[in-house]
């Protein structure tokens, strides 16, 4: 049977608790691996001094780096990614195995998450590839892949939380690497856990940030049509009152600045 480790980020010593809370089901072969930033020497709560549950203090900053301490820290022939406020069952934990198990050509796997709000996926199992599905987005939690798969690929960290300038779409960038990777990318219509709260990309009140990361993300995966895509998002962030159109705009454009950048970095995090 393959393993599977979780790689589970958090920060803060509130974030500690938060994980605590998440009452980690038992399951053989599951261990979870916390990577935990910010920690300022908090206690571990008793409930997490268990067998399968590690873990490790990190005193960098950036959710996509402590995303990429929790992989570091991995040994089990799966991982997937997770986070401090998601709730997990035996039966999701044991299907991800699953779908690895029976499909030994895929390296990388998508999933459902059950979320206060209706996101779009795709309406049976498939391969992902350039496009994606239409309307399809994925976030982190919704992706696991085999350990020895990806070899040196890693979250970005000029994106997501925490980051410098782009707080967002590292998840996006990760997915898009490993297709262009040429590695067999997989959806599988199959729950995984619940996450009950709203995601950054659904909430109103989008910081330049959040769109900075938008626009990078944009320019990076569809250089030839960036500009005509940043205006239907902007169309559709007014019409769900996330952002006015002309100041979502004005930040994707910004962000589209930095792709040459990414580009010219640091090949882990690319293909």
């Amino acid at each position: 049977m393959l393993t599977l480790d979780l790689a589970l980020v958090t920060h803060r010593p509130e974030g500690i608790v938060k994980v605590a809370d998440m009452n980690l089901p038992f399951v053989d072969g599951v261990n979870y691996i916390v990577s935990w930033q910010d920690h300022r020497d908090a206690p571990v709560p008793p409930a997490l001094i268990r067998d399968d549950v590690k873990i490790y203090r990190f005193n960098q900053t950036g959710q996509s780096l402590n995303r990429n301490n929790a992989i570091d820290h991995c040994t089990g022939d799966l991982i997937l990614n997770s986070d401090d406020d998601l709730v997990y069952s035996e039966e999701g934990l044991k299907a991800v195995i699953e779908a690895f198990e029976q499909n030994p050509d895929v390296d990388v796997a998508t999933f459902i998450a059950e979320m206060p709000w209706e996101p779009i996926y795709p309406p049976a199992a498939c391969r992902l590839g350039e496009p994606l599905p239409k309307d399809y987005w994925v976030a982190t939690f919704n992706i696991a892949f085999r350990r020895a798969s990806v070899g040196n690929l890693r979250f970005h960290p000029e994106f997501g939380l925490g980051s410098r300038y782009l707080h967002g779409a590292e998840d996006e960038l990760f997915l898009l690497s490993a297709i262009r990777r040429n590695l067999h990318c997989h959806f599988f219509p199959v729950v995984i856990c619940v996450h009950p709260e709203l995601s950054t990309g659904t909430k109103k009140g989008l910081t330049p940030a959040n769109l900075r990361a938008t626009g990078c993300y944009v320019a990076i995966a569809y250089p030839k049509s960036y500009l005509l895509r940043f205006l239907i998002k902007a169309w559709r962030l007014r019409r769900h009152k996330q952002s006015g159109f002309l100041w979502s705009i004005k930040h994707m454009i910004a962000g589209a600045r930095k792709a040459p950048d990414i580009l010219k970095g640091d090949r882990r995090y690319l293909w």
